[in-house]
C-alpha cells in the first residue's frame, strides 16, 4: 500500500512540474492569419534567416524564416513584463538579430527558438505555422 502512494505521490510531483514549466505569463490570444510574402511587407521573409513583424498576439508578431519550408513565429510580449507593462515589445538586438531584447527587464530571448537566454524563466509563446510553399503563411493561436 504505501509503494501506491508513493508513486501516485511521485506521479503528481512529475506531472505538476511539467505543468508549472509550460505556464507562460503572456496572455493567450486566439486569431488566425494569413500573410502574403509577396507584399513588399514581408520581403525579408523570402530568404532564409529573414524576418518580419506581424500584427496579432498580444504585443505583435515576429516571423523568422529558419530554412526554405521552415517559419517560427513568436509573440514580441517578453514573458519577463508579467503585469505587460513595458512600453516596448521585443525587438532584435543591432549586433545579432537572433536575439530578442526585452528593455524594461533586460532579459534577452532566442528568434530562432523562442528559449530564454537571461532574465527570465519562460520562453516565449510561439503560434502555430501553415507554409502552402509558395506564398502564402497563415499565422494562429487557436
Amino acid at each position: 500500500m504505501n509503494l501506491k502512494v508513493a508513486l501516485i505521490s511521485f506521479t503528481l510531483i512529475i506531472l505538476s512540474g511539467c505543468i508549472k514549466y509550460n505556464q507562460t505569463p503572456v496572455p493567450n490570444i486566439p486569431f488566425d492569419i494569413t500573410i502574403d510574402l509577396n507584399l513588399p511587407s514581408y520581403d525579408a521573409l523570402n530568404g532564409t534567416g529573414g524576418w518580419a513583424y506581424v500584427n496579432g498576439g498580444s504585443r505583435g508578431i515576429i516571423v523568422y524564416r529558419r530554412a526554405i519550408d521552415e517559419f517560427v513565429a513568436f509573440d514580441r510580449h517578453s514573458p519577463a513584463d508579467k503585469e505587460g507593462s513595458c512600453a516596448q515589445p521585443l525587438f532584435p538586438t543591432l549586433d545579432n538579430f537572433l536575439i530578442l531584447k526585452d528593455t524594461c527587464y533586460n532579459a534577452t530571448f532566442s528568434l530562432y527558438d523562442g528559449s530564454p537566454m537571461s532574465g527570465s524563466d519562460f520562453p516565449l509563446r510561439q503560434y502555430q505555422l501553415n507554409y502552402n510553399g509558395s506564398n502564402l503563411l497563415r499565422i494562429y493561436n487557436q
